[in-house]
C-alpha cells in the first residue's frame, strides 16, 4: 500500500488568495498625523524665526570731536562785473568769446558809429559859427567902440556943447551891447565845444573796452544785433577779473550763526569732484539775515510779508577759496564744513540713536508694509540733534540675545553726526540702534 504524502496546509490569507500588507502600512494611522504635526511645528518656528526684527547699529565711540557747522552756497568770483552799452545801435563786430582771456582795455565789441559820425560834424560846423559869432561880435564892438570915442572927443573939445547928449548915451549903449554879443558869442562857442565833445565821447563809448583783466564768464549779444540804451543800461558781457581767487557764500543757520567768526578754516566739497575737500577760511558773516536783504529789495517790510514770520532765517557767510588749478568754477554748488572748536575726549554716539524708538520705527515699518530702506544711518540733515546741550534722552543698545537695553544719557555738544554724551551705563565698543532693517521680499510677501 503506497504512501499518501500530506499535502501543506494553507494559511487563512491563502486561501482566501490575499498578500499581507506592508509593515509602513498597518502604522500609517499613526506615523501620518505625527509627520503633520511636525511639519506644522517647524512651519511655525520658521515663521516665527524670519519675523525677528533686525537692527541697524553704530558702535560707541570714545574720542574728541570736531565741531562744525554746516552750510550750502555757490562759488563765485572775487570781482565779476557787467559789460553794458551807454550807445544804442546795431553791433558791426563782436570780438571776444565766453572762457577768453582779455586785458583791461581791451576791444570787445564796436557798435555801428554812422549816426554818431554825423553828429560829430555837426557839432563841429556849430562850433566853427560859433567861432565866426565871436569874430562878428568882436568886429562891431570894434567899430562902436571907435565912434564912441570920437564922440567923446568932440564933447571934450566943445566943452560939451556938441555933440548932444542924448547921441553920447547911444553910442555907450552901442558899446556895452556889444560887449554882450561878444559874451553871447563866446559862450556859444563854449556851448558848440561841449556838444562836439559829447559827439565825440559817444563815438568813443561805442567802442567796448574791457574794464578789468580776466576772463569772458557770458556773452549776451551777436554781430548785427541792435542795442537798445534809453531807459537802462543792457549787459553784453559778464567779465570775471580773477579765477585763481574766488569767494564761496553759504547760507548759515541762525542757530549756528553765533559760532561762526571771521579766520575760521572750512573745508567744502562739489558734485563734480565727489570725495575731494577743498580748504577755505571764513572772510567775514553778515549782521543782516537773508530776509533783511530781500525785504529791502522788495520795497515791502517784514511784517507785510504774507508768511515772513515763518520764514528759516539764515545768515551769509563769504569764505576765500583758492583756485590756483582753476578746478573750481563759478556757480558751483558746495557744502562747506566750518571748523568752529573742539571738545575734549568723550563717549560719542550717532544722532540717530538719539532719535531712535523703537515703538515709533516699529509703526512706521508696519505702515510701509515692511519696505523701510536698509540704510546705515539717517542722511545727515536729519541726523542733527534736536536735544540741547544737557537735556536728558535715551538710546537703546543692542544686547548679544538680541533684546533692547534703554540708557539713559545727558546730551552735550553735537557736529551735525556725532554727540557726545555722558552716561555712567554706558561704555565704548556697544552697539546703539539707529534704524530697523526692511525685510526681505519673501518676509513681506508671506
Amino acid at each position: 500500500m503506497n504512501d499518501i504524502s500530506t499535502p501543506p496546509v494553507e494559511t487563512i490569507d491563502e486561501f482566501l488568495g490575499t498578500t499581507e500588507r506592508p509593515r509602513w502600512r498597518r502604522w500609517a494611522k499613526y506615523w501620518i498625523p505625527a509627520l503633520l504635526v511636525l511639519i506644522l511645528v517647524i512651519v511655525v518656528i520658521a515663521e516665527r524665526g524670519g519675523n525677528k526684527t533686525a537692527y541697524i547699529t553704530e558702535p560707541v565711540t570714545r574720542q574728541s570731536l570736531d565741531l562744525t557747522v554746516t552750510a550750502t552756497g555757490n562759488l563765485r568770483p572775487t570781482n565779476q562785473v557787467q559789460v553794458g552799452s551807454e550807445v544804442s545801435g546795431r553791433l558791426d563786430s563782436v570780438l571776444v568769446d565766453v572762457n577768453d582771456h582779455v586785458a583791461r582795455g581791451q576791444v570787445l565789441a564796436r557798435i555801428n558809429t554812422d549816426v554818431i559820425e554825423d553828429q560829430i560834424k555837426q557839432a563841429q560846423a556849430n562850433l566853427n559859427s560859433a567861432h565866426a559869432s565871436v569874430a562878428q561880435a568882436g568886429a562891431t564892438l570894434d567899430v562902436d567902440t571907435a565912434q564912441l570915442a570920437r564922440l567923446q572927443e568932440v564933447y571934450r573939445l566943445s566943452g560939451g556943447k556938441v555933440p548932444a547928449k542924448t547921441e553920447l548915451e547911444t553910442a555907450e549903449a552901442n558899446v556895452k551891447r556889444d560887449r554882450a554879443a561878444v559874451t553871447t558869442a563866446r559862450a556859444g562857442v563854449a556851448s558848440a565845444q561841449a556838444q562836439l565833445s559829447s559827439a565825440v565821447t559817444t563815438r568813443d563809448r561805442a567802442v567796448i573796452r574791457s574794464p578789468v583783466s580776466g576772463v569772458v564768464l557770458a556773452r549776451q549779444v551777436e554781430p548785427g544785433q541792435t542795442v537798445a540804451a534809453s531807459f537802462n543800461t543792457p549787459t553784453l558781457f559778464v567779465l570775471a577779473e580773477d579765477l585763481s581767487q574766488m569767494q564761496l557764500r553759504v547760507n548759515v543757520d541762525e542757530a549756528d550763526v553765533g559760532n561762526v567768526h571771521a579766520g575760521q578754516k572750512a573745508d567744502f566739497t562739489v558734485d563734480a569732484y565727489p570725495g575731494r575737500a577743498f580748504p577755505a577760511t571764513v572772510e567775514r558773516i553778515d549782521l543782516a539775515s537773508t530776509n533783511t536783504a530781500s525785504t529791502a529789495a522788495s520795497g515791502t517790510s517784514t511784517q507785510s510779508t504774507t508768511g515772513q514770520g515763518n520764514s528759516v532765517v539764515n545768515y551769509e557767510a563769504r569764505l576765500s577759496v583758492a583756485n590756483a588749478d582753476g578746478l573750481l568754477r563759478p556757480g558751483m554748488t558746495a557744502t562747506a564744513n566750518i571748523a568752529t572748536g573742539r571738545t575734549t575726549v568723550s563717549l560719542l554716539v550717532p544722532n540717530g540713536a538719539l532719535r531712535f524708538n523703537p515703538e515709533a520705527a516699529a509703526k512706521a515699518q508696519q505702515a510701509s508694509g515692511g519696505g523701510l530702506q536698509i540704510q546705515a544711518g539717517l542722511p545727515q540733515e536729519e541726523q542733527k540733534a534736536t536735544i540741547g546741550v544737557g537735556s536728558h534722552q535715551q538710546i537703546y543698545v543692542l544686547k548679544d540675545d538680541g533684546t533692547l537695553q534703554k540708557i539713559d544719557v545727558v546730551v552735550g555738544q553735537s557736529n551735525g553726526r556725532l554727540t557726545a554724551v555722558t552716561s555712567s551705563a554706558l561704555r565704548p565698543g556697544m552697539k546703539l540702534v539707529t534704524g530697523i532693517k526692511a525685510k526681505d521680499a519673501k518676509q513681506t510677501s508671506a
